[in-house]
């Protein structure tokens, strides 16, 4: 079937390199890029750090300029949401009453932050943190400073957002549910480096602790009220009783795959759209990427749904490839990074084989400057570097190499990562080893 149309629901990160991709190679039909902001495609990271801290520009979260969509005949519709995917016509519908015919069709409808689930949640000077708008209005009540902030959730976007207000001179109080911040994604050591350096910069964390409600006066926020600890005797709505007094409130508690379209549609879901290492969903010519997408990952051998930044980026060029019938194998190693305070990190790896895995360190951890490993059955399955540089693709490498590695050589600091890799796993996991689709040249890491 000849593809004349190639429709992307979702003008973020993932959508745009999609986009981008079936112009690169040589797709000359139409392209038609749909969002629900107003916004052309930008780039997420920055809004919980440095936008949202005041030191970069709105236009440097940019994907491309405005004008380069025109010049590559890409049709950016904006402030649109589609409201309904009839699979057997090949037909979209959104907002306004438009209509749109697809001969191929890639969903990144991304991700929506969870609101509070309790009581206050939608009282003014509540914010959640997910869209540039988000993010715009959160830095202008940040930026006088001397305000007192409360941050609900120790994850990577409540921490990142705790350093930022920071850096405004406000009081911040961060409260998470486990025992140290990210125990879920980095485990209770790690978390532990996190928890030291934000209460060296002044944030008052307090772990193990849960929100039972927020409060407000006529209509605005006031504070939080703590939930019981499990030491403690709760009152009869189950809370401590004790208010933590807030002008700022920001709930940081995860997000949710945008499925609606797609469940109505008929598509499988599963924790996210389903599709194959080629991004292929149980309906033809329908692809999914980028946050919403639960993708069958070849190494790990079950589906895996990943919403940090370099999944979109290197996802939406591949997914765009499959859209034109070519072959795709996405085998990407999970990568994200953070800023906070004087601390820079970036982490790739296998979530699910490092939850039980040996940590190796090398390096200083009491001055914030090391790399960690996990290690399972002797081969590194993540990694992590902070304040540490141009490790990275070593740590990948290694990670890709699935190589037997002596744990005291990892320790052992005048030892390269490379050298571990022995001379063949050096070779092939060298220049290339950033490749994420098999048989498919330009596409890469």
């Amino acid at each position: 079937m000849k593809i004349a149309t190639c429709v992307i629901v979702g003008a973020g990160l993932a959508g745009a390199r999609a986009a981008e991709a079936l112009r690169v190679e040589g797709f000359d039909g139409r392209v038609v890029l749909l969002g629900d902001e107003a916004e052309y495609p930008y780039i997420r990271p920055p809004l919980s750090k440095d936008f949202l801290a005041g030191t970069s520009a709105r236009d440097s979260i940019d994907v491309h300029p405005a004008d380069w969509y025109a010049a590559q005949d890409i049709e950016v519709v904006r402030g649109r949401a589609v409201t309904a995917l009839t699979l057997d016509a090949r037909q979209l519908s959104y907002a306004g009453g438009g209509t749109l015919h697809y001969d191929r069709l890639l969903l990144a409808t991304g991700a929506a932050a969870r609101p509070f689930p309790g009581p206050g949640g939608d009282l003014d000077g509540v914010h959640l943190l997910r869209t540039v708008a988000d993010s715009t209005r959160l830095k202008a009540a940040l930026a006088p400073g001397g305000r007192r902030i409360v941050v609900v959730g120790a994850g990577w976007i409540g921490l990142e957002v705790a350093a930022a207000a920071r850096s405004y001179g406000n009081d911040v109080t961060v409260l998470g549910q486990g025992a140290v911040p990210l125990q879920r994604a980095v485990g209770a050591e790690i978390g532990g480096v996190f928890a030291a350096l934000h209460r060296a910069n002044g944030v008052d964390l307090r772990m193990e602790t849960g929100v039972a409600e927020i409060l407000g006066t006529d209509g605005r926020v006031t504070g939080v009220r703590l939930q019981a600890a499990t030491d403690g005797t709760p009152g009869q709505d189950g809370s401590s009783g004790e208010v933590v007094l807030a002008d700022v409130v920001v709930v940081g508690i995860g997000a949710t795959p945008n499925t609606r379209l797609a469940l109505d549609a008929g598509l499988e879901v599963a924790g996210g759209i389903v599709v194959d290492a080629a991004f292929r969903t149980n309906e033809p010519g329908v692809f999914a990427v980028g946050d919403v997408a639960s993708v069958f990952h070849p190494v790990l051998g079950h589906h895996l749904r990943v919403e940090h930044w370099a999944n979109a980026e290197n996802a939406g060029r591949a997914a765009a490839l499959s859209m034109l019938d070519r072959a795709v194998s996405y085998e990407e190693i999970p990568y994200f990074y953070t800023d906070q305070f004087d601390l820079g990190m970036e982490y790739s790896g296998y979530g699910d084989l490092a939850r039980d895995a040996e940590l190796v360190f090398r390096g200083d951890r009491t001055a914030r400057e090391f790399v960690a490993f996990w290690v399972a059955d002797g081969r590194v399955v993540a990694g992590m570097n902070v304040n540490v540089w141009d490790v990275n693709e070593s740590v990948q490498n290694l990670i890709r190499s699935r190589v037997r590695v002596d744990v005291s050589a990892l320790r052992d600091e005048s030892r390269s990562l490379d050298s571990l890799l022995g001379p063949a796993a050096a070779r092939s996991h060298g220049a290339d080893a950033g490749r994420a689709v098999a048989d498919t040249p330009g596409v890469g890491s």
